[in-house]
């Protein structure tokens, strides 16, 4: 009998070690051949709850090409960033038959401090992780669907939380240049201090991109990182700090290519752009007991975003034009407790098996949620200017336990409570507002026979909406009156999976999977008020293939299908129906390594009735690394190495150019995919 392989990776090379995270396969308790491998063990352990989560470890991460940091999120198998203007904003995320626009249902943290930002001046659950040095992560955890009780808000079609490394095999510096103005350096060290090591980082970027009107883009990210002791016994404090600033080139409609009015890496309006900062610090302590052990985390945030965009040119105001300017500027504080345990302390208590007990606090003071209509970056007027404080408190609670040899079970129970104050420009939408979300969860686990394990997975996950549209009385812009909505919406999702060894190295799962969202309603931050769009029903199968024939080649390919409706039939609009991705990757042979992942963003109805659909979007993406000394590497990168001329994003919407009629255009208004571009690196470790 082959005994079960306990998950112990780290910062080994890819493939090496459990590359079945990235196919949503984690092997922890499927039988397995025994493995020897080096590496963090005390980081990787437990058991899953469902076909489709899973970790990714550094090796992986440092084995795939990415254009930029967002892009990470894309080892979430079905999972695809893109982009529709300039770099420095948050990345479009597409998922389960979402468009989760930045981030409204996929919540991301990143060492305990969440990224999504509610009541956000450009969209609802804001998700930027610009901020990022994605040479430091040690690794990343995903996990689809509302199943777990210790993710909240945001987390209706699934979650990420992303960890940097505790250490470096040593100082690191790496230059890297490419085409259309790219350049970055990063330079990188993790000395001993007392009884850890000091994780340090800064890392710059200056990009102009291959648009007509260049990027301009500045960032810089700095990171300070002490830890000590293990995952059970330890502590971790952190600072980080983001500034970047940016022009960019938003949609743009397809009527001025064809005409030959624009190129196609053209713009309509050069004055758009913007700039935002992220500085943070946070600690958690952990510590063990004698039935198991707990973790307190807390966390200060400063964030700023200072945007402006043009989306319908002169449709609105044909003198002075549609540009407008998004403010958010805030602070965020957070604390949180968590204690996992063999069983509660006392007596009697034993029949509940292993328990996690936990709490959330989050309170954002934000000072300035503004609109503003401008012309070329002056303001000439205020939709709304708004001051926000919020808070979201949540307690949660799990228990698993065998109910049979070969059945387990995990029951779970999450309670939110989120509480805001708006004091508005218009005094009619002032006020404040609360709103309560018990969310059950239950989970069932099979087997394993035959190598293959089943679940079962049912469980209620929400997003909150803008703090604005629920104190809302009347249109910021028309002055019409204005139903407020609902603070927290809820959404209600059922997992059907399996994952299974099906011969040596070849790992597999399987999920068929159906999402029911209470409503759609959503606070339109580029117009300042609320806009309804009902009840919808989404539903897909998820597959997932890992092969590692030898220890220096691994091949990897995810497919996944959606379908998403209103209530009343409708199609959702941008909900793109299949995802698929495919890769091979050699972590070294004989000094060299390599990687090629091949990228597929389907079909999506542009409109409720399925009259206009977007085109899908393939793209090949590859690296290839050579170690020159044991100490020097080299890596050249290429992105779109077929120069597909796809799109990123694609929308459809009235919008007015010069000499065309008062009521404007209805048109495809796209973002294109940069060119097929390339990237040398030089890294040295010392």
């Amino acid at each position: 009998m082959r005994r079960l392989l306990p998950v112990v990776c780290g910062t080994l090379l890819a493939g090496q070690c459990s590359g079945v995270f990235a196919a949503g396969v984690p092997t922890d308790t499927l039988e397995l051949d025994p493995v020897v491998v080096e590496g963090e063990a005390d980081e990787l352990t437990g058991t899953p709850d469902s076909a489709t989560q899973g970790v990714v470890t550094a090796a992986q991460l440092e084995a795939r090409p990415v254009a930029r940091p967002g892009e990470l999120l894309e080892f979430v198998p079905g999972l695809i960033a893109t982009q529709h203007s300039g770099e420095g904003k948050a990345n479009q995320y597409f998922l389960r038959g979402f468009n989760l626009d930045h981030g409204t249902d996929f919540s991301t943290d990143v060492d305990g401090v969440p990224v999504n930002m509610p009541t956000h001046g450009h969209g609802q659950g804001y998700s930027d992780l610009s901020f990022m040095i994605p040479e430091l992560i040690g690794r990343l955890d995903y996990r689809k669907g509302p199943y777990y009780a210790d993710v909240g808000d945001f987390s209706t079609a699934g979650s990420a939380s992303i960890r940097y490394r505790d250490r470096l095999p040593g100082p690191m510096l790496q230059v890297t240049v490419g085409e259309f103005g790219y350049y970055r350096g990063l330079a990188a060290a993790s000395p001993k201090v007392a009884d850890g090591h000091l994780l340090a980082g800064v890392a710059y970027t200056r990009d102009d991109g291959p648009w007509v009107l260049d990027d301009d883009l500045s960032q810089i990210q700095g990171l300070l990182r002490y830890s000590s002791g293990s995952a059970d016994d330890g502590v971790s404090i952190s600072a980080a700090a983001y500034d970047g600033e940016w022009r960019s080139t938003d949609q743009i409609p397809r009527r001025a290519v064809r005409s030959g009015q624009i190129d196609r890496y053209g713009f309509i309006d050069d004055s758009l752009g913007g700039d935002s900062h992220r500085y943070s610090l946070s600690a958690e302590l952990r510590r063990p007991t004698a039935r198991g052990h707990w973790s307190l985390d807390g966390y200060a945030l400063d964030y700023a975003l200072d945007l402006y965009s043009n989306f319908t040119y002169l449709l609105e105001d044909p003198a002075d034009g549609d540009q407008f300017e998004q403010v958010d500027d805030r602070q965020v504080y957070g604390l949180g407790g968590h204690w996992h345990g063999a069983q509660l302390p006392g007596s009697g208590f034993g029949w509940l098996g292993d328990v996690d007990l936990g709490f959330d606090i989050r309170h954002d003071a934000i000072g300035t949620v503004g609109l503003y209509r401008t012309e070329r970056r002056q303001r000439l007027s205020t939709v709304r200017e708004d001051g926000v404080d919020q808070t979201l408190a949540s307690v949660f609670a799990s228990s698993s336990r065998p109910l049979r040899p070969w059945l387990r079970s995990v029951v779970g129970l999450r309670i939110d409570h989120l509480m805001v104050d708006v004091d508005a420009t218009r005094p009619e939408n002032s006020g404040d507002a609360d709103d309560t979300l018990v969310s059950p969860k239950l989970s069932l686990i099979a087997g394993p026979w035959r190598d293959t394990e089943f679940f079962l997975n049912l469980g209620r996950g929400f997003h909150s909406n803008d703090a604005r549209g629920a104190t809302i009385r009347v249109d910021p812009n028309t002055g019409t009156a204005a139903d407020p909505v609902d603070l927290l919406v809820a959404g209600d999702g059922v997992d059907l999976g399996l994952r299974s060894v099906l011969a040596d190295g070849l790992y597999a799962s399987l999920s068929l999977w159906a999402l029911e969202l209470d409503s759609e309603l959503v606070f339109v931050g580029d117009g300042g008020s609320t806009e309804a769009s009902g009840a919808s029903e989404r539903r897909g199968v998820e597959a997932s293939l890992y092969y590692q024939p030898a220890s220096w080649l691994v091949f990897d390919a995810d497919l996944a299908v959606s379908r998403a409706r209103f209530d009343n039939g409708d199609r959702v609009p941008n909900a793109v129906e299949r995802v698929a991705s495919a890769g091979i990757s050699v972590p070294e042979w004989q000094r060299f390594g390599a990687g090629l992942r091949l990228r597929y963003l389907g079909e999506a109805p542009l409109v409720e009735d399925n009259s206009l659909r977007s085109e899908p979007t393939t793209i090949l993406n590859a690296q290839i690394t050579y170690r020159l000394t044991r100490t020097i590497r080299l890596r050249l990168e290429g992105f779109n190495l077929l120069d597909a001329e796809d799109n990123d994003i694609t929308y459809y919407y009235a919008s007015r150019l010069d000499g065309e009629p008062a009521e404007g255009v209805e048109d495809i208004h796209f973002h294109p995919v940069e060119p097929r571009m390339l990237r040398l690196g030089f890294q040295a470790t010392f």
